[in-house]
């Protein structure tokens, strides 16, 4: 017996339709704008949002797999991209063994990040 869809993220819609209400009405109201962006992102952060939004993002046949892929994977460009950049202010520091210990952090996260997202698809939750 198959939900429906509305049945099954049920809770995804109605985190980000509290979300963009909350938007709406803080910028109506006049809150700083970098107030609310940090608390959308805090929110989205501690309740999933942004997972379950790829989630139904990738549920469109064809185009949205597609566009999960094309906006997940500069996040690894990004957290790449950083450490370079802290491990230049590291060095230049003099801080060669706490450089060693990030660079191994970051690549053994970026690793797992990875085999969850392998493990994720060869065995999907249901």
């Amino acid at each position: 017996m198959k939900k429906g869809f509305l049945k099954k993220n049920w809770k995804n819609l109605l985190i980000w339709s509290s979300i963009s209400c909350s938007i709406y009405f803080a910028i109506k109201y006049g809150i700083d704008k970098k107030i609310v962006v940090f608390g959308t992102v805090v929110i989205g952060v501690f309740t999933q949002a942004f997972a379950g939004l790829a989630a139904l993002a990738a549920a469109v046949p064809l185009i949205g797999p597609f566009l999960v892929k094309i906006f997940s994977i500069p996040f690894f460009y990004i957290v790449n991209a950083m450490s370079y950049f802290i491990s230049a202010v590291a060095i230049r520091k003099g801080h060669g063994s706490d450089l060693t210990k990030s660079r191994v952090l970051t690549i053994a996260m970026m690793i797992g990040i990875l085999i969850g997202y392998i493990i994720g698809n060869l065995a999907p939750v249901k």
